[in-house]
């Protein structure tokens, strides 16, 4: 069942490369991600912070 998309190297090429444009994309999408993740983490920090309630936190 798989040997006529892997007998054909164009349809092997096309495999590939939308293979390589969906891992770019799930990699921009995460690292879009992370950065949002740890910028709502440094906010909710500095509040806890501010407001004196990071002593509650075990181990900070």
């Amino acid at each position: 069942m798989v040997e006529p998309f892997t007998g054909s190297t164009v349809l092997l090429a096309l495999a590939a490369l939308a293979a390589f444009a969906v891992a770019v994309i799930a990699i921009r999408i995460a690292i879009k991600l992370a950065v949002r993740v740890g910028l709502v983490a440094a906010v909710v920090l500095a509040a806890l912070y501010a407001t004196g309630m990071l002593e509650i936190i075990p181990g900070v």
